[in-house]
């Protein structure tokens, strides 16, 4: 492990910088609109604006890496996301605010696509899971420090701002010095949506709420702490300790979900959440002690969804689809983290900020009520299933598949490209009495 840290330190190090500072963007911006008495719906628009932005760049990114290649679009993007995060200190306009948090998602996809595609170019076929962990720790990692730069800073001043520029700026040298030549061309994977939906309608079910949860999360967690009366220093360790539980809780997940049936995984964290956040969907306050304590036990929950539910699918999807799946899990998970945050940031204006957590009970009694592990048929089960579990990183590109040790290497190749593949006949997408294989 060792050795993969040392032969991939300056791709996980330009990880690093700029999870910092988008997750210290992300909460500085719910900050900075509570301390300026905003409604709650514009503190969501910011985030579903990244989010929008992040889907956009995925299609963007592909032309602009195709037209100047790997490192100068790489450059191109961190500088114009470095002058997009400056932008918010020049002005207080915050329909200006939504188009600049739009060019800063669009931005950092790209940045996501170069990283992974070199990633796994480098990365031996045998080492793709340590390199796949390695970059999963690092963009975790880069969001608690984001949070906890709150504690060592906590006045709202332009100050933030430039040191989340200082992130961006940083986050080049390590590309911009490197002497490896440019990875392969990049070519988009094919999307089945049709296809998809009709053979694991669970797992996108999990991922478009898990989307919905952690979007909404992420946009307006920060909002709710500030209306629980924390002082900044209180909600960066607030928001820190909640994506820390995210990343503590990837490793027993994944010892779970090779050992017991994974719609029944989803179903009981999908329970769990909804029971954990009744406190908070409730009480208009709770003790500092009891918000850590049960804010803590949500985000081990919320942050199994996606995770298990890409699981899942991919233990019903043929290998040569894989590359293509994760496109679509992306995509839907992209359309909840945009809806999400506009959602609840509506619900909380009109009737409070626990609204948040009532938001997030809601869906995860949806889910409870969605997933049916009774209904999977098992047509379409993979012969190796369930594969082994990969942990997920706290963000990724549709390039990501590439660096999933269950995606066969010369798979990702050929999918992407080759054109997309006919779709099966009605028979083949359906089990038994014309019902989905995965419901």
């Amino acid at each position: 492990m060792r050795q993969i840290w040392k032969s991939f330190r300056s791709l996980y190090f330009a990880a690093l910088m700029m999870l910092i500072g988008s997750g210290l963007l992300s909460t500085y911006l719910a900050l900075r609109l509570a301390a300026d008495n905003v409604d709650s719906l514009w503190v969501g628009a910011l985030m579903a604006a990244n989010y929008f932005g992040l889907a956009l760049g995925g299609k963007i990114g592909h032309r602009l890496i195709a037209r100047v290649g790997h490192i100068r679009a790489y450059a191109t993007c961190a500088g114009i996301v470095g002058a997009a995060v400056l932008g918010h200190g020049l002005t207080d306009l915050l329909p200006v605010w939504v188009g600049l948090r739009v060019i800063v998602g669009l931005g950092m996809m790209c940045q996501y696509m170069v990283i992974e595609s070199w990633l796994n170019e480098q990365a031996d076929a045998k080492q793709r899971g340590a390199v796949f962990s390695g970059y999963m720790i690092a963009s975790y990692l880069g969001l608690v420090l984001g949070q906890l730069i709150l504690v060592v800073h906590p006045e709202l001043g332009p100050e933030l701002l430039m040191l989340v520029a200082m992130c961006f700026a940083l986050c080049l040298v390590p590309v911009a010095m490197t002497r490896r030549i440019h990875p392969a061309p990049l070519h988009p994977a094919p999307m089945e949506p049709k296809f998809f939906i009709k053979r694991v309608p669970q797992s996108l079910s999990t991922v478009l709420g898990a989307g919905l949860i952690v979007g909404s999360f992420y946009g307006l967690a920060p909002l709710y702490a500030s209306n629980q009366g924390l002082s900044t220093e209180q909600i960066g360790l607030f928001m820190g300790c909640c994506i820390f539980a995210g990343l503590l809780v990837q490793w027993p997940l994944g010892w779970l979900s090779d050992r017991y049936d994974r719609a029944v995984l989803i179903r009981s964290a999908a329970g769990g959440l909804a029971l954990a956040a009744l406190p908070l969907a409730i009480l208009p306050s709770v003790p500092l002690e009891v918000l850590f304590a049960v804010g803590f036990v949500i985000s081990l929950l919320q942050f199994c969804l996606y995770p298990l539910a890409v699981a899942f699918s991919n233990d019903h999807v043929e290998s040569e689809r894989r590359v293509s799946l994760t496109a679509m899990l992306l995509v839907t998970y992209g359309v909840g983290a945009c809806i999400g945050p506009l959602a609840a940031g509506v619900l909380m204006k009109l009737l409070g900020p626990q609204m948040l957590y009532a938001f997030f009970l809601f869906f995860a009694l949806v889910l409870v009520w969605r997933i049916r592990p009774k209904a999977v048929t098992g047509l379409h089960q993979v012969e190796d299933a369930p594969l082994g579990h990969v942990a997920m990183p706290a963000a990724g590109s549709p390039l990501s598949a590439a660096l999933d040790p269950r995606v066969d290497e010369q798979t990702v190749q050929d999918v992407m490209q080759t054109p997309v593949a006919a779709e099966d006949t009605e028979e083949d997408q359906v089990g038994p009495e014309g019902r989905p294989s995965e419901l």
